[in-house]
């Protein structure tokens, strides 16, 4: 897949894909000389993280009958400096289903997440931590 990226001045890029034409921009945070007014680049790291293992696990839950998956999560992202970086992304997430899965199916979804495609192209030296909440919803 290819992106089109402009840099608009201002520490902002704005980016387009060019599969599906969705635009997005960045700025650089407060902290680091930006306006802040959007997500900063390693901010869509975390949420990358984050969305990619929603994803896996939509997916794994279609294919092996696992109805109607509620999903969602709270991810925090922790800077470095000296290099600035990313040192650890943790994310708590909440996974509520109509039937009460067994500890095998929710280990297996466990796995299914921290394999996530994102999980596995960042540098071991970042930090990822991941917990799992299985709920009952009616």
């Amino acid at each position: 897949m290819k992106y089109q990226i402009e840099y608009k001045g201002q520490l902002r890029c704005e980016s387009r894909h060019e599969g599906n034409q969705c635009e997005l921009a960045t700025d650089a945070p407060k902290d680091n000389n930006g306006k802040g007014e959007s997500y900063s680049p390693t901010d869509l790291v975390a949420v990358a993280l984050s969305t990619c293992m929603i994803t896996v696990i939509g997916i794994w839950c279609k294919k092996n009958g696992v109805e109607d998956p509620r999903m969602s999560c709270e991810t925090e992202k922790v800077m470095l400096s000296n290099p600035r970086r990313i040192g650890s992304i943790s994310t708590s997430l909440v996974i509520s289903t109509k039937k009460e899965l067994t500890p095998e199916i929710q280990r297996l979804i466990s796995s299914v997440a921290e394999e996530c495609p994102v999980a596995k192209s960042l540098h071991p030296d970042l930090k990822q931590d991941l917990a799992i909440s299985f709920r009952i919803y009616s």
